[in-house]
């Protein structure tokens, strides 16, 4: 960041090229499944959740929480939790009359990805004194979120590749991981190198959904 006349600090110029290659990086995102095992380089990870930090949250709090999981019997009590939620996933979506679509999707990267990484949100922080979340103090999530977001797209400029691994229980987890109870579990996290770079979502290339246009979602009032 440049410094202007006067010591102020001069806010960088974002030109036409690096609006469309920051537009490259958010349409080639994806939620990874299929990692190669291969660890990431030394001090990256620290590089990303830095980067991370740099994301906007209600009051200044910063009230997200990561946890590295490197421990093998932690890891594995996540993935026994995955496959007790995925079969009454499959149980469901067989009543639903998905099932077999269901079963050939690949929801989780848990036994290839190199780093796994839980995000908990500390409920009522002390840092920010409350600001902003009176009457919403689930902008504390949000935030947490936002955090999330911010260092997918960090990993993915880093050519890592990112899977969020949503068919958890969530109560168990904070005993698992052993952190304060009172955190609130947001985000099981895969991260590591992708085994391939696919234009399209992989749930669009399998059938299961499609992206729809922008406009289908806006309202004017």
């Amino acid at each position: 960041m440049a410094e202007a006349a006067g010591g102020k600090a001069q806010a960088p110029e974002f030109d036409d090229e690096f609006r469309r290659r920051f537009r490259d990086l958010l349409a080639w995102r994806r939620d990874v499944r299929h990692f190669r095992p291969d660890p990431l380089p030394s001090g990256l990870l620290e590089r990303l959740l830095t980067d991370a930090e740099l994301a906007p949250s209600v009051g200044l709090s910063q009230p997200w929480r990561f946890v590295i999981v490197e421990d093998a019997e932690r890891r594995a009590a996540i993935i026994d939790n995955f496959t007790t939620a995925n079969a009454a996933a499959l149980a469901d979506q067989t009543l639903a009359g998905q099932g077999e679509n269901y079963a050939k999707l690949k929801l989780a990267g848990l036994l290839d990805a190199p780093v796994h990484l839980a995000v908990f949100a500390v409920p009522d922080p002390d840092q920010g004194k409350g600001l902003g979340r009176r009457t919403m103090p689930e902008t504390v999530d949000y935030s947490v979120a936002i955090a999330i977001h911010t260092l997918w797209l960090v990993a993915r400029a880093h050519d890592i590749g990112l899977g969020w691994v949503s068919i958890l229980e969530p109560e168990t987890i904070p005993a698992a991981l052993n952190v304060p109870a009172e955190w609130h579990f947001i985000a099981y996290l895969c991260l590591g190198y992708p085994v391939s770079e696919e234009p399209s979502p992989e749930l669009e290339r399998a059938g299961w959904e499609r992206r729809r246009a922008a406009a289908e979602h806006w309202l004017r009032r």
